[in-house]
């Protein structure tokens, strides 16, 4: 198998023979050589329906046609200036006109790099240094968010090489918990600079907020001078055409942004409230810069996608979410089996958990030793999903129903595998 010979070279050059950990799975894994709408090809020439789609840019599929010709123009144009475009503005309008929180943008090259902005100019507008985060709940890798749970203590680092008096600020509690979340900002509000969540948990499967917390959310929040801020990376222009905040109606003061907005190239925003965004530099004291940032590549990568996710787009990837979500829930149900289907508009994901899942604490009890074998089935049934029992699977535009209804399929034969 060639995947195998590659992984064992690329592990002479690469820490663990990858570039991003969550690529890693074992015996070893698959090589990509090329993909196209819904299909995956790796270098051994086997073809997957894809429901990774690199961990959720790509809403359109695999080289959309009109991605790929208008980034093709571009890049003939120049990669990368060092000054403004107007296509720059473009993609801000854009992002202006679908998230309710946004008033004025600032782009920025990661969804690691947005929210670490974020959270500056969050301190620098409320002059605290404390952050709440939710546990479980993966805000990028940068040093002040690689925190471990701590219900309302301070935080020790997640990672080696993190210093305990970075991450001294920062403050965790339980996903949907009011309680747990009332006491940490009564005992520290007044230090509190902001509080930022994942409206969906993305990153520990697929976690929806209970009925009311997100508004209970932003209510301690304004009641206590706290910038709120939704950490959309996942969730932008995917859940709906608002993102999650739309969906479920409930406005931040701050939003970050990644995947989506730079139509499968490397991007990430911050957006928000005017009289926020006007204290980075050059306008106000909070610096933020980078080279790449506005990257002429990227951002017609985004217009090319955005500007084709109508309303009609979303009811139809509704749609197909919805129509999988039924037939997994339906053969859970036929088979007596005690796990948890989850997800809402294009995303899913299965629980292998006796119990419902509504925090970090609850997912862990998931089985993940049996998720890998459910895993390892459907690659063989010819379907690739995120190697994780915390990742989230997204349907996008390219999947057509042939393609759900094998889907299906497989899903049926990879749970008669994992239960035998």
């Amino acid at each position: 198998m060639y995947s195998e010979e590659l992984f064992k070279e690329s592990k002479n050059y690469f820490p663990g023979g990858v570039n991003s950990p969550v690529r890693a799975f074992k015996p070893y894994p698959f090589f990509v050589e090329r993909a196209g709408g819904s299909k995956i090809v790796d270098v051994d020439d086997n073809s997957y329906i894809d429901y990774c789609l690199a961990y959720g840019p790509l809403i359109l599929g695999h080289a959309d046609p009109k991605v790929v010709r208008e980034v093709s123009a571009q890049l003939a144009i120049g990669s990368a200036y060092g000054a403004p475009t107007e296509n720059e503005i473009k993609l801000a309008k854009e992002v202006v006109d679908r998230i309710p929180s946004a008033e004025m943008v600032r782009f920025a090259n990661s969804g690691t790099e947005a929210t670490m902005s974020a959270i500056r100019v969050a301190r620098g507008f409320t002059k605290r240094d404390k952050i709440i985060k939710f546990e479980g709940a993966y805000h990028g890798a940068h040093d002040y968010v690689l925190v471990k749970g701590g219900s309302g203590a301070a935080c020790l680092p997640d990672s080696a090489g993190i210093p305990v008096d970075t991450t001294k600020n920062t403050l965790s509690v339980p996903f949907n918990d009011e309680e747990a979340l009332t006491e940490l900002i009564e005992k520290e509000g007044e230090n509190v600079a902001c509080l930022i969540m994942e409206v969906v948990m993305g990153n520990v499967g697929c976690i929806e907020p209970k009925p009311g917390f997100l508004e209970f959310v932003r209510k301690i929040t304004e009641e206590n001078g706290i910038v709120l801020i939704f950490d959309e990376v996942i969730t932008g222009f995917r859940a709906s055409r608002g993102g999650a905040q739309e969906y479920y109606g409930v406005t931040p003061d701050l939003t970050t942004l990644g995947k989506i907005v730079g139509g499968g190239l490397p991007m990430g925003a911050f957006c928000g409230k005017r009289e926020i965004m006007e204290l980075i530099a050059p306008s106000g004291p909070v610096y933020q810069a980078g080279t790449f940032s506005g990257n002429p590549i990227s951002v017609q990568a985004g217009i090319s996608t955005l500007t084709q996710l109508d309303n009609a787009f979303y009811k139809d990837l509704e749609s197909k979410g919805n129509f999988l979500r039924s037939e997994i829930r339906a053969t859970v149900e036929e088979r007596g089996l005690n796990i948890q289907p989850v997800g809402l508009a294009s995303m899913l994901q299965i629980y292998f958990n006796e119990n419902e899942v509504y925090n970090y604490e609850d997912a862990k009890k998931s089985d993940s030793e049996r998720f890998l074998v459910y895993f390892r089935q459907l690659l063989k049934e010819g379907v690739f999903i995120p190697p994780s029992q915390f990742e989230c699977n997204f349907i996008s535009k390219a999947h057509s129903m042939e393609d759900i209804e094998k889907t299906s399929q497989a899903i049926d034969s990879a749970l008669r595998v994992a239960f035998k």
